[in-house]
């Protein structure tokens, strides 16, 4: 297929996050009619998100012909290395932009409108616009949140490429960042020197002077599924 066409490259990539997107959409839907007791519908969501996935996949082969793989078989090691060295340079791609441009732009916006929300929609609209308003709070908060994560998914995947290269092994520093801890769940970084207001936790709270019914403010874990944040690190063979 003939990429240098930019029209068809960027409908290959838009139907790319349309299927992806469905996916985890019909996922969670599936969950919901889980919990709601209707086992049946939610089989639907998980087979139809399955198919979505399929059609992803579909075009993400398209548009990363370099990533498909016929024969494994007939690889010699330079050639697997070569595409696995290639999944994360496009890894690294996506995280780097998504804490250094993507989030911080939404979190600026989401700020921007929460501010600038006090127009007539505001007075003629006063309850829908509180509750608008804290949907932008929180949106401004998850993003500002969501930078240290992908900041941190970039570290990793960076060291776990420096390792296939044979630069050493991937892995942890060995001491914790002092006062950090991390969600199991999500990645999540608790920062101290942040907190967490919406929760009420103020800045320079320990994490262990968190009262134990705190929640993470991403996914929802409990306290107890965080544990004290080491950076990535290559650390010799």
């Amino acid at each position: 297929m003939d990429l240098s066409i930019p029209a068809t490259q960027a409908n290959l990539e838009a139907a790319f996050g349309g299927e992806s997107m469905a996916n985890r959409k019909y996922l969670f839907f599936a969950d919901v009619a889980k919990q709601l007791g209707n086992a049946e519908l939610a089989r639907l969501f998980r087979d139809t998100a399955n198919q979505e996935t399929e059609h992803a996949f579909a075009h993400f082969r398209l548009l990363h012909p370099e990533l498909v793989v016929s024969a494994p078989e007939r690889l010699d090691e330079a050639g697997k290395q070569a595409i696995l060295a290639r999944c994360l340079e496009l890894a690294i791609e996506g995280e780097t932009y998504e804490y250094t441009t993507m989030y911080p732009e939404f979190a600026a916006q989401a700020r921007a409108d929460r501010d600038g929300a006090a127009t007539t929609e505001f007075e003629e609209q006063i309850a829908e616009s509180k509750d608008h308003a804290g949907i932008f709070r929180t949106a401004a908060r998850n993003f500002g949140l969501l930078t240290p994560i992908e900041h941190h998914h970039a570290e990793r995947y960076g060291v776990a490429l420096q390792a296939l290269k044979g630069q050493g092994l991937a892995g942890e520093a060995p001491e914790p960042v002092a006062g950090q801890w991390i969600c199991k769940v999500c990645s999540m970084i608790y920062d101290p020197a942040v907190g967490d207001l919406d929760s009420g936790i103020a800045a320079g709270t320990p994490f262990e002077a968190i009262p134990d019914d705190w929640t993470c403010p991403i996914c929802g874990t409990r306290k107890a599924n965080f544990i004290p944040y080491r950076e990535p690190e290559l650390q010799s063979a």
